[in-house]
């Protein structure tokens, strides 16, 4: 599924509650510059096989909130630029994500400059190597708990 409404710039709803995602294993860049998307319910997807997750909402500019708390990420080793200028997200649940496989995380929330909260505290980042710009822009942040940050392995 990877690049499947890539570049659909005048999208502004999608109702994927029928697409069956269990044996999905790539969901790169699946919302890739969808600028006018305003609303997207995922919580029917099945991400249990999913090990790729780069760029999936890159550019979604128009996304305020986005709960992915029914995602299971156990296998996902790739969240680089998951939600690159995202820049009107407000509010973004993660605290479900299981990220003890993730080994590139650079860009993951750059250019998220309305998000006033974020709390990673769940995040396992042992095997993580690869941080550049992790937090890129974030000129609205005023709370962000990295208390459960693993660094030994990042390298850049």
């Amino acid at each position: 599924m990877s690049y499947m409404f890539y570049n659909c710039n005048n999208l502004n709803n999608l109702n994927l509650s029928s697409f069956e995602t269990e044996n999905v294993v790539n969901l790169n860049a699946m919302f890739f510059d969808c600028n006018k998307l305003n609303g997207l319910d995922l919580s029917s997807f099945n991400t249990k096989n999913v090990v790729n997750m780069r760029s999936m909402f890159w550019g979604c500019k128009n996304l305020s909130e986005l709960d992915l708390l029914s995602f299971d990420t156990k296998r996902v080793v790739n969240m680089s630029y998951m939600f690159y200028k995202c820049e009107n997200l407000k509010k973004l649940s993660l605290s479900s994500f299981d990220t003890s496989n993730v080994t590139g995380m650079s860009g993951m929330f750059y250019n998220c400059n309305n998000l006033i909260s974020l709390d990673l505290s769940s995040f396992d980042t042992k095997n993580v190597n690869t941080m550049e710009s992790l937090f890129h822009y974030f000129k609205n942040l005023d709370n962000l708990n990295l208390s459960s940050f693993n660094t030994s392995n990042v390298k850049e």
